[in-house]
């Protein structure tokens, strides 16, 4: 049986509108929603190292900040979450990295063998180094331990472990070689 939406008068609409602005809950979860904003992006963002010339969106998440470093003209997309190690793993950038949306590049992972629940468990470290030029498409997934080449292509979507050589396209779950990039060299490159 087809069944049409209900449409809300104009009069229904204004009084929704006014009644939300009435609602104390509306306030109070702006007041957390700040307090989210501040304690993953503002103040860790501080304390990350950082190079020169950079897009970072403001919904960007870092974790472990002491233990993350950006290269030059770095562009980061939105919901991009980039959390270090929580004692020892490092997330290394370099310059000219592109990030889609909703990249996650993580350098630990709780175990899962060890008992429950799985966030009592310890977790396994290893740094992240990504190279110069290198696009991660939307939705990305960086696992800890992982190398990418310079140059290299990330498909979106895809779930990375290991070592990217560089200027490969790599797509998939888990990411494989599919192909490669021509290396383009800027003038600035080249030796004098």
């Amino acid at each position: 049986m087809a069944v049409r939406k209900n449409q809300l008068s104009k009069a229904s609409k204004a009084f929704r509108l006014i009644a939300s602005f009435l609602d104390p809950r509306i306030y109070l979860h702006g007041i957390k929603m700040l307090n989210y904003w501040n304690y993953s992006h503002v103040q860790p963002l501080r304390r990350v190292t950082k190079g020169r010339d950079l897009a970072i969106s403001p919904d960007a998440v870092f974790a472990d900040p002491d233990r993350i470093t950006i290269g030059d003209r770095v562009r980061i997309g939105s919901r991009c979450h980039i959390w270090a190690g929580p004692s020892t793993g490092r997330i290394v950038i370099g310059d000219d990295v592109l990030f889609g949306p909703e990249v996650m590049v993580t350098a630990a992972t709780y175990r899962y063998n060890d008992g429950t629940p799985v966030t009592k468990q310890l977790m396994d470290e290893a740094d992240i180094i990504i190279g110069r030029d290198v696009w991660i498409g939307v939705r990305a997934v960086i696992l800890p331990g992982t190398r990418i080449g310079d140059g290299a292509v990330i498909g979106a979507g895809s779930v990375v472990k290991g070592d990217i050589p560089a200027f490969a396209l790599a797509v998939g779950s888990p990411a494989k070689v599919v192909g490669s990039r021509n290396p383009v060299f800027e003038p600035s490159d080249l030796p004098h």
